[in-house]
C-alpha cells in the first residue's frame, strides 16, 4: 500500500513537472515572440526616421552639386544622377532621384498621348478611351448650353460631385475620372515592378520632352517611340544611367523626330524616395524596408522665382 502510495505521487509530481515545462516553454515562446515583434516595430520607426532624413540629406546634395575634388569631378551630386546611395551608422539608404519631368502632365497631354500611354500601362483600348474621354472632360471648362454626359455619372456617386471642369491641382484628382481604378492609379504590385498611371502623368510634369533616365516605359511609347526603341533604352540605362547631355543628343538624332521628346534631368520638381534597411548586428541588412518619398521644390542660385538658395519639402508620401 505504501509503494502503490509513492508511486501515485511520483506519476503526480512527473504530471506536475511536465505542466510546468509546457507552461514555460508557452511562456517563453510568448515573451520571445513580443520581444522580436517590438524590435522589428523599433526598426520600423528607425528606418521611417532614417529615411527621412535620407531625402533631407540627398536634397541639400542635389544644392551642392556645384562643388566639384580637383580633378573636376562632382563632390555630392551630378547632374541627371538617377540614384543617391548613403550611408549611415544604423543602416544604408538608397535614394530614388525622380525629376517630374520624367512624368506627362495631365492637364496638356493631347488625347492620342494618352491612349498610347494607357495601352502602354496594359489597359484594353475600350477602357483607355473611356478614361481619356473622361480625363479631357474633366480639365474642360463647363458649356452650360451643352452639360458634360460624364456629370451623370459623377451626380450618381455617393456622394455625388461634379468635376472641376478646370485644371487638375493635385495627382489625386485622377482617382475620381470616370473609369479610373486603385490598381491602375497606383499601379498593381508592391514593389513598383509594374507601374501606375501616379508614375506617368503629374500636374507638375512635362508638357514636351520626358527625362530619359526615369520616364516609365509606358511614357516613352505615349510620346511615339516604338517599342524596339523604348526596350533599347531602358536596357541602355539599366547597364549605366545617361550623364552627358551629348549621349542626350546621340539619342535624339538616332531616334528621329520623336527622339526630341527626351531630355536629361528635370527643373525645379523632384520626387525623392529613400527606401532604408536597418543594419543587423552582424553587419548584414536586415529584410525590412521602409519607403518613404518627398515632392521637392529646388531654390537653385540664380533661380527664376529669385528666392533664396534652398529647397522646400511640398508633401510627403509615407509607405511601407
Amino acid at each position: 500500500m505504501r509503494t502503490h502510495s509513492k508511486g501515485s505521487a511520483l506519476l503526480t509530481v512527473l504530471w506536475l513537472t511536465a505542466a510546468l515545462s509546457a507552461i514555460g516553454l508557452a511562456v517563453a515562446n510568448n515573451v520571445r515572440g513580443e520581444t522580436e515583434r517590438t524590435s522589428t516595430g523599433v526598426d520600423d520607426v528607425k528606418s521611417y526616421f532614417i529615411a527621412r532624413g535620407a531625402i533631407e540629406q540627398a536634397a541639400l546634395h542635389i544644392l551642392w552639386s556645384g562643388y566639384v575634388d580637383a580633378g573636376g569631378q562632382p563632390l555630392y551630386y551630378r547632374a541627371g544622377q538617377p540614384v543617391m546611395n548613403l550611408d549611415f551608422p544604423d543602416a544604408q539608404v538608397t535614394v530614388d532621384i525622380i525629376p517630374e519631368t520624367s512624368k506627362l502632365n495631365p492637364n496638356s497631354i493631347p488625347p492620342q498621348e494618352l491612349l498610347r500611354l494607357l495601352a502602354g500601362l496594359g489597359v484594353p483600348i475600350d477602357r483607355a478611351t473611356e478614361i481619356t474621354s473622361a480625363l479631357i472632360d474633366w480639365r474642360t471648362p463647363a458649356n452650360p448650353l451643352q452639360p458634360s454626359p460624364f456629370d451623370a455619372f459623377y451626380l450618381s456617386q455617393t456622394p455625388s460631385f461634379l468635376p472641376r471642369h478646370a485644371s487638375f491641382q493635385e495627382n489625386e484628382e485622377l482617382l475620381q475620372i470616370e473609369g479610373m481604378t486603385p490598381g491602375l492609379y497606383y499601379g498593381e504590385s508592391l514593389d513598383n515592378s509594374r507601374a501606375g498611371l501616379r508614375d506617368c502623368l503629374s500636374v507638375f510634369g512635362s508638357g514636351s520632352a520626358v527625362d530619359v533616365n526615369w520616364a516609365q516605359p509606358a511614357t516613352l511609347l505615349a510620346v511615339g517611340l516604338s517599342p524596339d526603341d523604348v526596350s533599347a533604352i531602358v536596357q541602355r540605362r539599366t547597364i549605366r544611367p545617361i550623364f552627358d547631355y551629348r549621349e542626350v543628343a546621340e539619342l535624339q538624332q538616332a531616334l528621329g523626330p520623336f527622339g526630341q521628346r527626351l531630355t536629361l534631368g528635370g527643373h525645379s520638381m523632384y520626387t525623392l524616395r529613400a527606401t532604408a534597411r536597418m543594419k543587423q548586428a552582424d553587419g548584414k541588412l536586415s529584410d525590412l524596408r521602409r519607403t518613404l518619398a518627398a515632392l521637392v521644390q529646388f531654390d537653385p542660385p540664380g533661380n527664376s522665382r529669385k528666392k533664396p538658395v534652398g529647397f522646400q519639402v511640398i508633401r510627403w508620401f509615407d509607405r511601407t
